[in-house]
């Protein structure tokens, strides 16, 4: 009868944990059903949007963060609200490359569900689309009955003092003892067909009714949506091409699967105790097998201290030795000398000698003391202490020591190594860094990435780290013009594998400038064609190349053809990059003033003559060693997979001799890049893969300065689009 007495307070106990809401941590109190079913109180929905809310008004704001007493919210659940709302502004501020600019755009609700720990998109309605959880409600409720069974409710109609109540009318919203609930509810009135249940404080109409049609009750069960609809929904709204059900069909068969769930459980008691004894086990074994670990890498450690302290008292114990000795012959050499100052020691001995008058007797003693005063004056002559006071020879070299030390940990003989994959990597206004393993083994479950800035001034410079779950991490803060070093190593338990090899990537020499081709600004449709996001521009080099080829009789009189971007370029270091197609005839790529693109718009035609026409065997590119680099703009040549240097690169920083055309031209790099520096009037072309600068001239910055570009024949440009803050999570979506 114990045993019998104790199973529902363990069945209260058992479910509470399904009756707690995850964001506050408390017992529902009207619950909501997500779309991703799960649930959360009204309460809780509302202080989460307007958490998000507020994070776009104010990203730094202090007034949404969860010491507020408005909020129960738990850490965990703020910390992914938080992570949502900065994705969010970072999608805004980026403003999606492929939608036009300025566009008004609908905003959707997006909603952190602590629950699953996914963004939830609740439309248009917001919070009034969900649906409360009734039954949800009716369970917690019979919960908190259970918890305070002691405590009774009293009937709100009885005069003092007030008898225990019976029933709750959940029509009239009270609760009764049974001489007044006959009273209050007489037989053959309407009152009487009342719905009435046990004594309950939570009391409310159990009824269903639609969100989109507020007085309409849902009858019907939407397959497609998974959620209850009424009649309307599906006649002309919403669910008007959708499959549906009515909601007793729906009722039948959602019970019967459940029945089947539930009974497959109880069927699988044994297995589930089963399962749990074993699971006993293994958190001793794991506890003891762990404190087993700590033993023996404590030992281990042990094991390097004392030997550190027998190196370290060898090496007291050397230096102490040296020291008493050197001090030994130091302060002999130095009582010689004191004895060689006058009236003391030697010195004095031999004027006491000089003052005998006998001769026999002075040269007996004088000839050994003569020997003596000359020795004293041969090292007066050539110093040199007896010892040295250096003690170089004792330094204790632990360089290498102290790197194999940094890179003591757990290893797995069986966990790859990964690789740094550098075609992969990227690097512009942010830096991508990839990695691979060869797959032969286990994967790792986490991965740690390192990075440093190489400054020869400070060699030192101490490791920054990430954690990674995934094979990618985008690395934001870096410095324009600087050398970064990256490695990664992989962690799988408590094992690591050893670091991979350092790679040398270099960041752009200035802030990374974002712009589209301009579609408005001489932009010639007929020759040149953008895609929708006007981030590719080409020339269509077909029929009209075609139907002037009858009027040629020498070299290619065709056309240039100009666009520029839409943004320009007043002051300041700007860096921006492009990939110029294989297979492009000729490109010209550079800068230009504001008070020159009408120039350049109506003077293209026939700028390509026998004399500079790259296949003639005339020297290439004299067309630009035309320019003055003082000019207002400047382009240099890109085609047939190369890059021409302009004979008048009197600036340049690439070693070419312009008297030597065939020294002047490189291999097109896969990616192109141009740092304009309007403060000090100076363009530079890069290869932006490696970040080397090819060529580098004067320009004057007059007005406003507009990327540009010139397309001849078949060619096609792409601009390199900026690495989006979730750029990992947009690949993976992809």
């Amino acid at each position: 009868m114990e045993g019998d007495g104790l199973e529902p307070e363990v069945a209260t106990k058992s479910i509470e944990r399904e009756l707690i809401c995850p964001a506050c941590n408390e017992l529902f109190t009207h619950p909501l059903i997500l779309p991703c079913q799960h649930n959360l109180c009204h309460k809780c929905v509302k202080d989460i949007l307007f958490t998000v809310e507020d994070s776009f008004a104010d990203a730094g704001s202090e007034s949404s963060n969860q010491s507020s007493p408005r909020f129960r919210i738990s850490s965990a659940s703020m910390d992914k609200i938080d992570r949502i709302s900065r994705s969010a502004s970072q999608r805004r501020s980026f403003g999606w490359r492929g939608r036009k600019r300025n566009s008004l755009t609908p905003r959707t609700t997006m909603f952190p569900c602590p629950g699953c720990l996914h963004d939830i998109d609740l439309g248009e309605r917001g919070v009034n689309g969900l649906f409360r959880n009734f039954t949800l409600e009716t369970i917690v409720e019979r919960h908190r009955q259970a918890a305070r069974a002691a405590i009774a409710i009293m009937c709100d109609f009885c005069k003092p003092p007030p008898q225990e109540s019976t029933k709750s009318c959940m029509d009239c919203s009270a609760s009764y003892c049974n001489e007044c609930f006959k009273v209050h509810h007489p037989w053959g009135t309407v009152k009487a067909q009342h719905e009435y249940v046990g004594p309950t404080t939570n009391i409310r109409l159990k009824v269903l009714m639609c969100p989109e049609h507020e007085m309409e009750r849902v009858n019907m069960y939407c397959e497609i949506c998974r959620r209850p609809v009424c009649h309307l929904c599906k006649l002309g709204g919403s669910h008007a091409n959708h499959r549906v059900t009515m909601m007793s069909t729906a009722y039948k068969t959602l019970k019967e699967k459940l029945s089947k769930d539930i009974e497959y459980l109880i069927s699988k008691e044994s297995q589930v105790k089963a399962h749990i004894s074993q699971l006993g086990l293994l958190l001793k074994e794991t506890e003891s097998n762990g404190e087993r670990a700590k033993e023996e890498a404590s030992q281990s450690f042990e094991k390097l201290i004392n030997i550190l302290e027998e190196k370290k008292s060898a090496a007291l114990r050397a230096i102490e030795v040296s020291k008493n000795l050197r001090l030994d012959k130091l302060r002999t050499q130095a009582e010689e000398y004191q004895g060689l100052l006058e009236n003391s020691g030697l010195v004095g001995y031999a004027q006491e000698v000089l003052k005998e008058t006998d001769q026999s007797c002075f040269v007996q003693t004088a000839k050994q003391l003569h020997v003596r005063i000359q020795k004293a004056t041969e090292s007066l002559k050539s110093f040199r202490p007896a010892a040295e006071s250096s003690f170089e020879d004792f330094v204790v070299d632990t360089a290498k020591q102290e790197v194999i030390l940094d890179d003591l940990s757990f290893y797995s003989n069986g966990l790859e190594i990964p690789e740094i994959n550098e075609e992969q990597c990227r690097m512009y206004n942010k830096a991508v860094i990839s990695w691979e393993s060869s797959g032969k083994t286990d994967s790792a479950d986490m991965y740690v990435l390192q990075y440093r800035k190489r400054n020869r001034e400070e060699e030192s410079v101490m490791w920054q780290e990430a954690e990674v779950y995934s094979k990618s991490k985008v690395i934001s803060d870096l410095d324009d013009d600087s050398s970064y070093a990256f490695r990664v190593r992989g962690y799988k338990g408590s094992i690591c594998s050893s670091w991979s090899k350092e790679v040398i990537l270099r960041t752009p020499p200035a802030p990374v400038f974002s712009f589209l081709f301009d579609d408005k600004c001489g932009y010639n449709s007929e020759r040149l064609l953008l895609n929708p996001e006007r981030t590719t521009v080409e020339s269509r080099a077909g029929f009209p190349l075609l139907l002037r080829a009858e009027r040629m009789q020498f070299g290619c009189y065709t056309s240039l053809n100009y666009i520029i971007g839409d943004t320009g370029i007043a002051k300041g270091k700007h860096f921006w990059a492009f990939r110029v197609e294989a297979y492009s005839y000729l490109v010209k790529v550079g800068v230009v003033s504001s008070t020159k693109i009408q120039k350049f718009f109506h003077n293209t035609h026939d700028v390509t003559s026998p004399r500079s026409e790259q296949d003639s065997g005339h020297d290439s590119g004299s067309e630009d060693a035309c320019l003055d680099s003082s000019q207002p703009f400047t382009l240099v040549t890109l085609g047939m997979k190369k890059f021409f240097i302009p004979k008048a690169a009197a600036d340049t920083r690439a070693a070419a001799d312009p008297k030597d055309p065939a020294s002047r031209i490189l291999p097109l790099p896969s990616c192109m890049g141009i740092c304009l520096d309007c403060d000090n009037g100076k363009v530079g072309f890069y290869d932006a893969s490696h970040m080397k600068c090819l060529y580098e001239c004067e320009v004057e910055c007059s007005g406003i300065m507009y990327p540009t570009f010139a397309l001849m024949g078949g060619a096609a440009i792409h601009l390199m689009e900026a690495i989006p803050a979730k750029y990992l999570e947009y690949q993976d979506d992809l």
